[in-house]
């Protein structure tokens, strides 16, 4: 019986089960490590992204010739001259188009109060309970918006807090892009040969997969930046670049982001002009068209290989248990989670075909 896999699976989950218990009755154990973890899971996080994304420049830079030390300085450089051209040229535009919708967010409320007011004087049809839930809707308007502005001081107290944890970034990066290629045989020197080769191609294929999704969820998510900002400065529609820029942040986010970035343009496209709804929802069909079938094919290409019902389920189980941050982290995560079970897995089918072969 011990040998019936059946036994051992059970087994396995038995076990598992009973860490996961040790792991909560002994939590004071763990609560400062989690702690310091979240202390440096910012700089780190963020240090990894760009590190993904400045690699193949020093790569480039290394080419020809030029010593590691002296590449990862222009890295910087190059960093610190896309910074500074972004807050010359796009803040003062980004902080002035802000500024009016910010400005004209009462009159649209008022507007929205002004429909609902009408809506409800001019019908007959809709049942009491729905009118009394779009009174009180409308009556504590006001209310919600406030609640909504306090939460996002609330989030501001945050954002500073990892502002300060942002200026560890350019330490991490340092250390990441000059000695980041020696992590894996300092890993790997206490395995026999064999084990050390499985590791190291396991974490070639976790490396393969992040920075798939990394590069290529940057990339394409400012090509649809870009495409979005065309569209909407040909439909002239009112704060396009805020709305562009906000497009391309929320298409970071798998699958969900683009619906995410079209409402706010809708909205407003529907105080300017209800026309605007339609041109906004072709420009973001048409840029979405285009990425689906020309940028991400050609980014990412199959290196993820994830069905869209299986994205959604991540999404919504890593928003549940960690906010934006889980959103925005379980599709990668899962990923690599993904390559983990089916490296072992096709290890252990190749084990079990050299026994076969070996008794044959």
């Amino acid at each position: 019986m011990y040998q019936k896999r059946w036994f051992q699976t059970l087994t396995l989950f038995i076990l598992i089960f009973l860490l996961i218990l040790l792991i909560s009755v002994t939590d004071f154990v763990f609560t400062p490590i989690l702690k310091y973890i979240g202390a440096v899971a910012v700089p780190i996080i963020g240090a990894g992204i760009l590190f993904y994304l400045t690699k193949p420049v020093m790569h480039f830079l290394e080419r020809f010739k030029i010593n590691r030390v002296v590449a990862i300085l222009l890295v910087f450089l190059l960093l610190i001259l896309i910074a500074f051209f972004v807050i010359l040229y796009l803040s003062p535009i980004l902080q002035r188009q802000f500024s009016n919708l910010m400005a004209n967010v009462p009159s649209m409320i008022r507007g929205v109060e002004n429909f609902i007011n009408y809506w409800q004087a001019n019908q007959i049809v809709i049942p009491e309970e729905v009118n009394n839930a779009i009174s009180d809707f409308t009556n504590n308007l006001q209310t919600y918006l406030e609640n909504f502005i306090s939460h996002l001081f609330g989030f501001i107290g945050q954002l500073i807090s990892i502002i300060a944890s942002i200026v560890l970034i350019p330490f991490f990066l340092f250390f990441m892009l000059k000695d980041g290629e020696k992590l894996v045989p300092y890993i790997t020197q206490i395995f026999e040969k064999k084990k050390a080769d499985n590791i190291r191609t396991l974490l070639q294929k976790i490396d393969e997969v992040l920075t798939a999704f990394i590069q290529g969820q940057l990339i394409v998510s400012f090509c649809v930046g870009v495409l979005l900002l065309i569209g909407y400065a040909i439909i002239d529609l009112n704060y396009a670049l805020t709305l562009a820029l906000f497009g391309l942040v929320m298409n970071v986010v798998p699958f969900i982001g683009p619906f995410i970035a079209v409402a706010p343009a809708i909205i407003v496209g529907a105080f300017q002009d209800p026309m605007m709804i339609i041109w906004v929802s072709l420009i973001m069909i048409a840029a979405q068209q285009v990425e689906s079938n020309f940028i991400s094919p050609n980014v990412m290409g199959k290196v993820l290989d994830i069905h869209p019902l299986t994205i959604i389920t991540v999404i919504l189980a890593g928003g549940s248990i960690a906010g934006f941050l889980g959103i925005l982290f379980a599709v990668p995560f899962y990923a690599v989670i993904k390559t983990i079970i089916g490296h072992f897995y096709q290890t252990y089918i190749a084990s079990k075909e050299q026994k076969n072969d070996a008794l044959i």
